[in-house]
């Protein structure tokens, strides 16, 4: 270990330290950050030089995983304590990677991996960091084996580590990660396109939503009760809604024109899990996704992001989100951020 990185993690210690003291004293509720969720110790601390610390994690014989986060971010806070706070999760992650965090709005300086000095945030949009947590796992040469955009439950983060784990490079053919390869069809989904289905009609009147979903998923599952919410029902109605099962062998015609099966489709999309939302605009080209399990108040965030046409003007969705939670605050309707009934609701 070089004398600059041992320099660093005495200064991290003394700073732990001060932290904790500070803590100890009872700080009034204006000096705390009531959204910081604390990371695991075993975290990599970092001079958030990327290419150096590639170079350590291989050294190591391990990868470097970057972890995006925010602050007061519930989704963060489940993969915190549901999964790095699972002990067999926690001792696999260590085993196999150095874990650094990365915070999209922060300022620290980093060195990314072209050896071009910029910022968290710069980096974190430089990247198209739209959710948190986003997770995303290089190899020894610094290219991207996997990228998870939000969360995942701990049975499914643990196929997403056995998946990385077990594959030897980047450059490596992308298979599917997970699932049944259940092919029974889905429950139809009222008001949506009917079967077999023609996605290449230019220009449409509305822009496209293709949910790619599972027989045998409890998110999905969750995602169309979702769906049924009247806020979320009359938003659908600005869009053309498709409905397919990932691992369906059933031809369809994609918005480029091209017949493959709809597994083959979700292959060429690389979605490794259900539910996964991808949007096109009226053109037929992918104008943004959605591959994570979402709750009530993000779903519906990120079909006004679509159908507003805010994406063409405000590239975060995590900047569209906030201004959009802030809105309503200011105008009286309170924000939920998780569904009601959930324990976090308050997050």
């Amino acid at each position: 270990m070089s004398i600059k990185k041992c320099c660093f993690l005495l200064c991290c210690g003394l700073l732990s330290a001060i932290t904790q003291a500070a803590s100890e004293a009872n700080l009034p509720p204006s000096l705390v950050n009531p959204g910081y969720h604390e990371q695991p110790a075993w975290f990599t601390q970092s001079f958030l030089d990327l290419g150096e610390d590639v170079a350590e994690a291989a050294a190591a014989d391990k990868r470097l995983l970057l972890y995006f986060y925010q602050d007061g971010c519930p989704y963060c806070a489940r993969l915190l304590r549901d999964n790095f706070g699972d002990p067999d999760i926690a001792r696999q992650v260590q085993q196999h990677f150095h874990v650094i965090a990365l915070n999209i709005w922060g300022d620290r300086e980093v060195t990314d991996l072209n050896q071009q000095l910029t910022t968290e945030k710069a980096y974190a949009q430089a990247q198209r960091v739209h959710y948190t947590p986003t997770l995303i796992f290089l190899d020894d040469q610094g290219e991207t084996m996997l990228r998870l955009n939000g969360y995942l439950p701990p049975d499914k983060f643990r196929q997403a580590l056995d998946y990385v784990i077990a594959r030897p490079q980047a450059e490596q053919p992308q298979a599917p990660l997970s699932g049944n390869r259940n092919t029974q069809p889905l429950t139809p989904l009222a008001a949506a396109l009917p079967h077999p289905l023609q996605l290449d009609s230019k220009p449409r009147q509305r822009p496209l939503l293709v949910i790619f979903s599972e027989p045998d998923c409890a998110d999905c599952t969750a995602l169309r009760q979702r769906l049924q919410q009247p806020a979320i029902a009359t938003a659908l109605t600005n869009l053309d809604v498709a409905l397919l099962n990932r691992w369906s062998p059933q031809v369809v015609q994609t918005p480029g024109g091209e017949r493959l099966p709809a597994t083959a489709w979700a292959r060429q999309l690389g979605l490794h899990f259900g539910p996964s939302l991808v949007f096109f605009d009226r053109q037929g080209h992918e104008i943004f996704r959605a591959e994570t399990s979402l709750e009530a108040f993000h779903l519906h965030a990120v079909l006004d992001y679509v159908i507003s046409g805010a994406y063409q003007y405000q590239p975060s969705f995590q900047r569209f989100l906030q201004h959009r939670g802030d809105t309503l605050e200011a105008r009286g309707i309170p924000v939920e951020l998780l569904d009601p009934a959930s324990d976090e609701a308050q997050f």
